[in-house]
């Protein structure tokens, strides 16, 4: 029931998303919409850096330590009268929340935003058991009227153009006057609000993901722009958070940190517009909240990235901006990608969660640039995990027989680098010859897949290594 992957097609995927004008429309927001916003908010901002070392120190610390700060966080929650359920795999914990909801008489249950619940599958999973899962998020619910998944990780319809939504509005809300204006944002928004005002009375249950755990209080955090995730949590009988292992953080004070970051790396934004903290159900003498407070805990291989060379991985705090600011996504948008994870962490993540045979193009789906590690607000080195992975795709024979054998010549060569000299004066002198003074290639053995798309510039005089020496020559001259 979980989310069939197609990464394995991201070569098709990629192919069609550039052939979309629709989608190539909308993908200028991400550009427009996110990269100028976190230059200017961090500007702002004159410790920024000191705070992603110690954003980065404190992940590391914990992923050291998991183990006891998960009992930890654990003890808390039930001190505070809420429950928490570990889950193995998606299957487990689609099971556990189901088993809640069927406990509680659940017949439909609101959502916040959360990519555990995609992750997971959850809710074709509960629609065949009979209980109605509603998205409250605008992006999550405009995807889920469209049936299909989130395309950025902060930005779910990111992909989509404000005509398009309006259109779903009109198909999917035919009790309203047919005539009504949808030409603005504002009011797409007010008729969405207006829609799930109804839904956030009448559910039984509210999910949500997490942003943060914290240890010290027992207490998870979520950031949103729209108080869903409020509406969410305080209105049902009964309060479902989901998350992941590694996102737990010790203290409340290294939240505050961490907080710091998300909303300026994601959004630009200082601070969210509502930053909620959640502990444990409703105490006697408060005014709202749910009577039952449960938080599932999913493992689903992450535990084996830890003391591996994918470790670094599990600091990601989900603010998106590796996306927001990676070339490749820009080109293709994050439904190619073919899971739940697009861009560079998914790039990274994706191959660790479901296997490299499955998401082993994703890693190859990068330019190398460096962009996303520069502005990850946790300092993880995305580009020298995607080289890992490319390692694990050569060493279990993934890669096509022809991109292996040339390695494998490259390889010999570059192992002799007498040889390797002599070989790429020969070509470059050969190359020369059959350039003709045109300067580039349209067509030539071995780089169809180069020059099917552009032309390969000729070499111009002398190979590198021969200008280098010349000029050392002539400086100890």
């Amino acid at each position: 029931m979980s989310v069939h992957p197609t990464s394995p097609h991201f070569k098709a995927n990629a192919s069609k998303a550039l052939a979309d004008a629709q989608l190539q429309k909308a993908l200028g927001n991400v550009k427009r919409g996110f990269i100028d916003k976190r230059a200017k908010a961090v500007a702002n901002l004159p410790e920024f850096e000191a705070l992603r070392n110690a954003a980065r120190d404190i992940k590391n610390h914990v992923l050291a330590h998991l183990d006891l700060y998960l009992e930890r966080y654990a003890a808390k929650v039930e001190e505070a009268g809420g429950h928490v359920h570990f889950a193995r795999d998606a299957a487990e914990a689609r099971q556990i929340v189901l088993d809640l909801c069927r406990t509680l008489g659940a017949k439909t249950v609101t959502k916040g935003k959360t990519m555990i619940a995609e992750e997971i599958g959850l809710n074709p999973f509960l629609e065949a058991a009979g209980i109605r899962p509603v998205e409250t998020d605008l992006g999550e619910y405009i995807i889920q009227l469209r049936g299909e998944m989130p395309s950025h990780i902060i930005a779910p319809a990111v992909h989509l153009t404000k005509e398009q939504v309006a259109g779903d509005f009109r198909r999917v809300h035919t009790a309203l006057d047919k005539d009504r204006d949808l030409t603005e944002p504002v009011t797409l928004l007010t008729e969405a609000r207006g829609v799930l005002r109804q839904e956030f009375l009448g559910a039984d249950v509210g999910i949500t993901g997490a942003n943060f755990l914290i240890a010290e209080t027992g207490t998870s955090v979520i950031v949103t722009n729209e108080g869903n995730g409020d509406l969410t949590q305080t209105l049902p009988k009964a309060h479902i958070v989901l998350a992941s292992i590694e996102k737990v953080i010790p203290t409340l004070e290294d939240a505050s940190q961490f907080l710091r970051l998300l909303a300026r790396s994601a959004t630009g934004q200082e601070f969210s517009v509502y930053t909620t903290f959640s502990t444990g159900p409703r105490r006697a003498g408060d005014p709202d909240g749910p009577e039952h407070y449960h938080v599932v805990i999913l493992d689903n291989g992450r535990s084996s990235m830890l003391g591996t060379e994918f470790e670094e991985m599990l600091r990601c705090i989900r603010c998106g901006a590796c996306m927001n600011h990676c070339p490749v996504y820009h080109a293709v948008g994050g439904h190619a990608y073919g899971w739940v994870y697009p861009g560079p962490m998914g790039a990274v993540l994706t191959p660790s969660l479901i296997g490299v045979d499955q998401a082993g193009h994703l890693p190859n789906a990068s330019t190398f640039c460096g962009r996303c590690e520069s502005v990850c607000p946790v300092k993880i080195p995305l580009p020298k995990m995607m080289r890992h992975w490319r390692e694990r795709e050569f060493e279990r024979h993934l890669n096509p027989a022809v991109q292996r054998g040339s390695l494998g010549l490259w390889a010999f060569f570059a192992r002799r680098p007498r040889l390797y000299r002599l070989a790429t004066s020969v070509a470059v002198r050969a190359m020369a010859l059959v350039d003709r003074g045109r300067g580039r290639f349209a067509r030539l053995p071995f780089a169809g897949g180069w020059t099917q798309y552009r032309d390969l510039p000729a070499p111009q005089g002398r190979t590198f290594q021969d200008q280098w020496k010349a000029r050392r020559a002539g400086r100890a001259a």
